[in-house]
């Protein structure tokens, strides 16, 4: 392999100095050259003149930019976590390859995309290329690799369709809803849930008791979710930060203490997605809008690119490490995505043979579970053997021999095709609306809300994911995996609830409920859906006027209009607050209900709300359930707050007025605590209130000069998260939208887009967080499409030729 470099000039164009670098590197995996011209921005336009070569460049680019996202992503999938962070992780690699996909890859592979099995091999050829290069010269190394002393290893296509971060389903809630229905009623479990629209069955069989649900039964499961988390003993000393020995190794999590009773409320954090028809809009272009919210991270959880080789040409957004593009636009038309609750696990509960564990009742009759043995490299240590237990269901998490039980988890997403986001390969070909849609019926995981523009006029909504129907259970308890409450196959994604050309001119999608009344598939419909507030609010947005414009939609991705507030600030109106808090008071009753940054009302309004939140649970459910029942809906509080408290909730001792009082009166003390007795520096986005603070998984550990490099921020922010412009529940943001996207389609060069911080992974490097101080204003980068208008803004150029 050779590596040569030609600068070949520096200019000015627009008043910012471009590297205009060309370099040129040699690779045996290439069939041909392909070019990728990267723009000031840091968005990787990628030429080739072949389907392998496109996807082998895209592998290297992306690799390039995000080496260390990689790695941990390839540990991650390959259960290879302890082999550099030692025994704690043990759990995790053991859960890892309990849940592998162990079916035919050539079948896996090839669901996403008929040359699926070709594309994923390009796609791993080219991360390790890359991979290669910087083995033979480690000054290439990324920082991460040395603070932990460690190199990268060479992916498999295998490792692509993991599906250890995929949005997959309720087991979790599904066993917590299990737990509090023991310990309680199902009565009182659905008061305090927001179940919806239809009325699920909740009660347990009567073989499920409180003792059956009391293990720790989804900790391996549990273990493999989570995001890998680095301790100061795995940092080489001279990296490290020097801490007082008392203090431990464990690096601080950066929770709010203030928000510890659960401000992370799943149903509270989503995305926003619209397309409007031509007729709507000021010019007569289609608009396609997406911004998912998700983990705001360092580097992003998103990587954008452009894909141009014969039979593609496809820009826009997806997860670093796979091909193709999950939410943009093609020459033809544009797409995005927001969750459509679909459950696609269960929890299965079996009898053991009381003299052999590793025998179940299933049918009548004893079943061996199949086990699959495995070995583990655990680092400081021998590696360890394993057994990994499956039953007819899937994975045995746990097995129980003191009460006579074991536990599986039945995953839709272990079908082939489960891999998050691969499908969409298939819609990035796509050239109109019934070739689109066909594509979605791929599409298992995560269930979605996928929207359509096109050239041709045509906007769509249709839902997709893996849905089991089931006949004789919600799916939103545990039950016995004996056979009576099996699946009855999967409902037909095409036949999950969809539109095409709507007679409003727009459709719009907030994780809320969108399901149709009339719809007919009921029992493979979920009933957990996200507060309306964000959804409400877009639908009042295109209920006025028409004639919409790009920078309408701008404003909308960005809107900080707290919706709720319309509903909790008139309860406080005529009630006496303490003395001393009446102009806190006032400061609410004045506030325009918009949480920018710099106002007081925002702040106020902000705390209070979480501080009813807080209240609501500790008045509203019973401390026998409130470890299994965390948080209520705000929309639920509100109803409540509204109507009174249903029969089954009556023994809470604070009324209405009391519990809106005493929420008001904690949070004014909170906010003296954080922002001192001078109400005008209580202004929102300030640190201590609202702010961006991107922290690099090893930025809490090391030396301060590196610390320096690695965070990001911080930078004030707005909103919260139940506005359109969602910036989570906390005061240091941790989810909402660093991926934004507004497509107007047929005008390709007039697309937006965002991803902060930025598009490199590297810190060292110019795109590292050059987007985060656009973002932080809730500002957009052009996405140009057409090669005339991409050269004029290019950074640089490397040709990657076959040697």
């Amino acid at each position: 392999m050779r590596l040569i470099v030609f600068i070949l000039s520096f200019l000015t164009i627009s008043c910012s100095k471009l590297n205009r670098e060309k370099i040129f590197i040699d690779h045996p995996g290439l069939n041909e050259s392909v070019e990728i011209i990267r723009d000031e921005y840091g968005i990787n336009h990628i030429y080739a003149k072949n389907q392998q070569d496109l996807f082998f460049a895209q592998g290297y680019a992306a690799a390039a930019d995000r080496l260390f996202q990689f790695e941990v992503w390839r540990r991650q999938a390959t259960g290879t976590v302890a082999e550099i962070l030692g025994p704690r992780e043990l759990k995790r690699d053991i859960g890892t390859r309990l849940f592998k996909f162990r079916g035919d890859l050539s079948e896996e592979f090839n669901y996403y995309h008929e040359d699926g099995e070709e594309i994923m091999e390009s796609y791993t050829n080219g991360v390790n290329a890359y991979i290669e290069e910087v083995l033979a010269d480690t000054t290439l190394l990324p920082i991460e690799f040395k603070i932990l002393g460690i190199l990268p290893e060479r992916w498999t296509p295998d490792v692509i369709i993991s599906r250890h971060q995929g949005l997959l389903g309720n087991i979790k809630d599904e066993l917590n809803i299990g737990r509090a229905v023991a310990v309680s009623s199902p009565e009182m479990v659905k008061a305090l849930k927001w179940f919806h629209p239809k009325e699920p069955k909740i009660s347990l069989d009567p073989t499920i008791t409180a003792e059956v649900l009391a293990p720790d039964i989804l900790e391996l499961y549990q273990a493999y979710r989570k995001p890998v988390s680095f301790q100061l003993a795995d940092m080489l000393p001279a990296f490290r930060k020097q801490i007082d020995a008392v203090g431990g190794l464990d690096i601080p999590s950066g929770k709010e203490k203030n928000l510890e009773f659960d401000l992370e409320d799943s149903y509270s954090i989503g995305s926003n997605n619209w397309m409007v028809a031509g007729s709507q809009m000021e010019d007569g272009f289609p608009i396609m809008a997406n911004d998912p919210h998700r983990t705001i991270a360092n580097p992003s959880l998103r990587y954008m690119v452009h894909l141009n080789a014969p039979g593609w040409n496809v820009i826009g957004g997806g997860e670093p490490t796979i091909p193709g593009v999950s939410i943009g636009h093609n020459d033809y038309g544009a797409w995005g995505l927001t969750v459509f609750s679909t459950d696609g696990e269960d929890l299965m509960i079996y009898d053991i043979h009381p003299e052999d564990s590793t025998s179940y009742w299933y049918q009548g009759a004893w079943r061996k579970f199949e086990i699959i043995t495995d070995t583990i490299p655990v680092k400081g240590q021998n590696p360890e053997i394993v057994d990994l237990f499956y039953s007819v269901h899937g994975p045995v998490t746990l097995i129980d021999q003191s009460i006579g039980k074991a536990y599986a988890v039945r995953c839709a997403w272990l079908e082939p095709g489960g891999a998050p986001y691969l499908a969409s390969l298939r819609m990035d070909q796509a050239t109109n609306w019934e070739e689109f849609r066909a594509a979605c019926a791929y599409s298992h995981i995560p269930g979605e809300n996928m929207i359509w523009a096109d050239i041709h006029g045509d906007i769509g909504w249709q839902s997709v994911g893996i849905a089991p129907i089931r006949k004789n259970h919600s799916g939103l308890v545990p039950v016995p995996g004996d056979g009576r409450f099996e699946w009855d196959g999967y409902l037909p994604i095409l036949d999950k609830p969809h539109i095409t050309n709507p007679e409003s001119g727009y459709f719009a999608t907030a994780n809320q409920n969108v399901t149709p009344a009339d719809y007919q598939y009921w029992d493979a419909i979920g009933f957990s859906w996200s507060d309306p507030f964000r959804g409400n609010r877009i639908e009042s947005f295109f209920a006025g006027k028409k004639d919409y414009t790009v920078e309408d939609m701008k404003a909308l991705q960005t809107d900080y209009y707290a919706i709720a507030a319309d509903d909790l600030i008139p309860m406080l109106e005529n009630l006496n607050v303490p003395d001393g808090y009446q102009e806190a008071k006032d400061y609410l009753l004045e506030w325009d209900r918009t949480l920018t940054p710099h106002s007081i009302g925002a702040t106020i309004y902000n705390e209070w709300e979480n501080q009813i939140r807080k209240m609501a649970v500790q008045e509203w459910i019973p401390t026998t359930i409130q470890t299994h029942i965390k948080s209520l809906q705000l929309s639920r509080i509100i109803q409540y707050l509204k109507e009174g408290l249903p029969n089954v909730l009556h023994s809470s001792i604070m009324n209405k007025e009391g519990l809106l009082l005493a929420s008001f009166d904690l949070a004014i003390e909170e906010l003296y605590r954080r922002g001192g007795p001078d109400l005008s520096k209580w202004a929102y986005g300030q640190v201590a209130f609202k702010h961006a603070f991107i922290k690099h998984p090893l930025g809490d550990g090391v030396i301060d000069s590196l610390a320096q490099i690695l965070n990001v921020g911080p930078l004030p922010r707005g909103g919260n998260a139940y506005t359109v412009g969602s910036t989570g529940g906390n005061y240091q943001q941790s989810s909402g939208a660093s991926f934004r996207i507004i497509v107007k389609v047929g005008d390709w060069n007039a697309s937006i887009g965002m991803n902060a911080p930025g598009q490199s992974g590297i810190p060292e490097n110019v795109f590292y967080q050059n987007l985060f101080p656009m973002w932080a204003k809730d500002r957009y980068f052009s996405l140009w499409f057409d090669r005339s208008e991409i050269q004029k803004h290019q950074y640089g150029t490397k040709i990657l030729s076959p040697e």
